[in-house]
Order: C-alpha cells, then sequence, then structure tokens
C-alpha cells in the first residue's frame, strides 16, 4: 500500500508553501545536490584523482631516454684519445606492458573513487537537508506549541478573573508559556546549526537560503532485502574492491617482470689523436642476476594481492549487514510513522482540542489541558524522530547503492 501524507504533514506542507511565498523560492533538495556536486571542494579535490592517474598511466607508457656519453683518455692534447657513446636501454620481460597496466588500473580505481565519493556526497547532503527540513518543521512546532500554551493562558486568566479558577492555574500557565518560549528557542538555534551543515556541504560557508522546500521528501516505504542484496556486485565498493585485486594482480606481474634484467645497446665513435684515427664503438651490457631478483618485491606484491581479495570478502560481508541492518530500521521507522499518522497524532490533537473547551466550559481542570498538550508536543517530536529514522536509514541505503528509482 502506497504511503499517505497526514493531515498534519499536510499542515506542515502549507505552512512552508505560505513561507516560501512570503520570502522567495525556498531550496530544494536538487538544488542543494546540483551546488554540492559543482561546488564541494571535497569532490573537487577528488576529481582531481583522474587526472592524477591519467599521467601515471602516461608516464608508464615511456621508453627509457638514450644517454649520451663523453670520454677523454690522456689528458695531454697530442695523445688524447675522446669517445662518444649513445646508449639506450631495451625494457625486457614485458616491463613497460605491465607497468601500463598497473597505471590503467589506478585509472579504473580513480574513477569508481570518484563513483564512490559522489554517492557519499548525495547521502550527505540527503541527510543534512532532511536534518535542516526537521528542524525548520521543529520551528514550526515550536511556534504552534506556543500558540497552543498562550491560547491556555489567556483561558485561564479569563477564568482567574470571573473567580471560576484558582490564581495557581494562572501560574502555572506562565510557566508553560515560559516552557514554549524557551523550546522555540532551542528549536532556531538548531535549525541555525542544520542549516549551516547544510551549506558547508554545497560549498558555501553562508546560508545562502532562507527556507527549504520540502514537498514530496518522505522517505517512503522500504525496498525488498532480496532485490537490493542482489546488487551487493553492482555497488561501488564491491567494485572498488574488485578493481584492488587487479591492480594487486598487475603490479605482482609488474615485480615479476623485474627480475628480468634490461640490456643496454651502447653505440659510438672514438678518435685518437696520436694515431690520428676514428673508430666505431659498439657496446652490450647486461646486469647479472646474481643476488638480487627482486625477490622480496615479488613476495611483497604477492601478499598484497591476496590481501586484496581478503578486503573484497570483507567489503560483502560488510555490505551485505549494513543494508540489512539500514533495511530494518528503515522499516520499522516508516511503521512508527504510519501509526503517528493515522492514530496517535490525530488522537493526540483532538485530545488538546477536547481538553481546552471543556476547561473553558468548567468541565476540566487546567492540568488537563496542560497534560494534553504536553502529550501532543511529545508526539510531534517523535513523529520527527521516526522520520529522522526513515530519512537516515534511506541514505545509508542510497550510499551503499547509489540513487534509488523512484519505482524501486
Amino acid at each position: 500500500m502506497p504511503f499517505k501524507p497526514s493531515r498534519f504533514l499536510a499542515l506542515i506542507c502549507l505552512l512552508s508553501a505560505s513561507a516560501v511565498a512570503q520570502a522567495g523560492q525556498g531550496l530544494t533538495l536538487n538544488q542543494a545536490l546540483d551546488a554540492a556536486f559543482a561546488d564541494n571542494p571535497d569532490l573537487a579535490a577528488v576529481r582531481q584523482a583522474l587526472g592524477i592517474a591519467e599521467g601515471e598511466r602516461r608516464q608508464a607508457g615511456l621508453i627509457p631516454n638514450p644517454e649520451l656519453s663523453w670520454e677523454r683518455e690522456d689528458t695531454r692534447r697530442d695523445t688524447s684519445t675522446t669517445t662518444v657513446m649513445l646508449s639506450q636501454a631495451l625494457e625486457l620481460g614485458g616491463k613497460r606492458g605491465a607497468r601500463v597496466e598497473v597505471a590503467k588500473a589506478g585509472q579504473d580505481i580513480a574513477r569508481l573513487e570518484l563513483e564512490r565519493q559522489g554517492n557519499g556526497l548525495r547521502a550527505d547532503v540527503t541527510q543534512a537537508f532532511h536534518a535542516a527540513l526537521r528542524a525548520q518543521t521543529a520551528v514550526e512546532l515550536a511556534e504552534q506549541s506556543k500558540a497552543l500554551t498562550e491560547r491556555g493562558l489567556r483561558v485561564v486568566k479569563a477564568r482567574v478573573a470571573a473567580g471560576q479558577s484558582s490564581p495557581v492555574e494562572a501560574t502555572r500557565a506562565d510557566v508553560q508559556l515560559a516552557q514554549a518560549l524557551a523550546q522555540l528557542r532551542r528549536a532556531e538555534a538548531d535549525r541555525t546549526v542544520a542549516w549551516q551543515a547544510l551549506s558547508r556541504l554545497i560549498g558555501s560557508a553562508d546560508v545562502a537560503f532562507t527556507q527549504l522546500d520540502g514537498n514530496g521528501l518522505l522517505p517512503g516505504p522500504a525496498p525488498q532485502a532480496e532485490v537490493l542484496l542482489g546488487k551487493v556486485e553492482q555497488t561501488v565498493e564491491w567494485r572498488l574492491a574488485a578493481a584492488q585485486i587487479e591492480r594487486g594482480e598487475a603490479a605482482l606481474g609488474s615485480e615479476k617482470a623485474q627480475r628480468i634484467p634490461n640490456l643496454t645497446v651502447s653505440l659510438g665513435s672514438q678518435y685518437s689523436r696520436e694515431d690520428r684515427e676514428r673508430v666505431n664503438v659498439v657496446g652490450l651490457s647486461m646486469p647479472l642476476p646474481l643476488f638480487d631478483r627482486n625477490q622480496g618485491n615479488v613476495l611483497a606484491a604477492s601478499r598484497r594481492a591476496d590481501q586484496a581479495r581478503d578486503l573484497r570478502n570483507a567489503v560483502e560481508l560488510r555490505l551485505r549487514s549494513d543494508t540489512r541492518s539500514a533495511l530494518s530500521q528503515w522499516a520499522m521507522a516508516m511503521a512508527e510513522v504510519n501509526a503517528y499518522d493515522r492514530t496517535i497524532l490525530p488522537s493526540a490533537r483532538q485530545a488538546v482540542d477536547t481538553a481546552t473547551r471543556g476547561f473553558e466550559r468548567g468541565k476540566f481542570a487546567f492540568l488537563d489541558v496542560l497534560d494534553a498538550q504536553r502529550t501532543l508536543i511529545e508526539a510531534r517530536g517523535q513523529y520527527l524522530d521516526a522520520l529522522a529514522s526513515a530519512s537516515d536509514a534511506r541514505a545509508q541505503v542510497e550510499r551503499i547503492y547509489g540513487q534509488l528509482d523512484a519505482g524501486r
């Protein structure tokens, strides 16, 4: 069954829409996400990794530079011998191709890391936006609670003036109003903090908006666990862990290629002033792998490849566990939201209206009014907490799987 917004939420949205119409266009979640992907400095820094990886790949594909050497034997002018040599190292064993494979794996990792950072930023902005929206709604609820308390205070003062109630009840009403005002100030302070946190994520040090437009931002029902768990290997974190294995194997191949020594070919010319004769010089050189056969680096690379496989298994286990936990939290929170929407909040509002009218007619004590008001205020706060839990759970799921489709 699709989730239906409550009349309570409809009232909140109506109040928000009215405020937006008066103060200008409010900031929507899509606008916040667009600003974050355009201006967030952390994401911009991760984008630079693509250029870094491209530079490393280009460097890996280059062949060694030739060496030019000049040598003079016997410093006496008439008997000296001068030799000019050009040497070129020839990489054997596929070293260049192995380096390129490692660099290409690094490019894949950089792209996946950017995707992972994007998913994380989207989830962070979504959570911050919902938190700021809840803080904004909490201010509106605190203002409504203040209005209810002021209404009760007026009724009490009228009854005290008419000799129908004790002045003690007026004192209680004053205390209730002071508490409502304190709650309103706390809510306004929390809203300022939440708006500042959202502004930081979208790349601004200052709050550039005065209202959030939160229409249609209810988390909705949680998807089926089996559907998401079947897509674990499509998540960016799993693919990133698999790419680490590929880079480890490529690095192992590169280290194995280093066991084969390079061959250096030299061509040059030698001129003797004493004999007044020029001769050509050809040379070959190669290190002898008697002691250092790169065996230590090969062992280390092999262990790193094994480590990458273990880390991939650990990532898969964590993703499955986190998915089940988030979906369980999401479903439980939405069940609470439905309960508050359909039963608790309507009953609490009706109890406040009934107690207030009964007190005006002398049928109830003012304590009954206060209890009804406190119950409604607590129910509203718990309703917001349930919404927060559902929103956070959905953001956690989207942090893993990316943005969920509307139909899921």
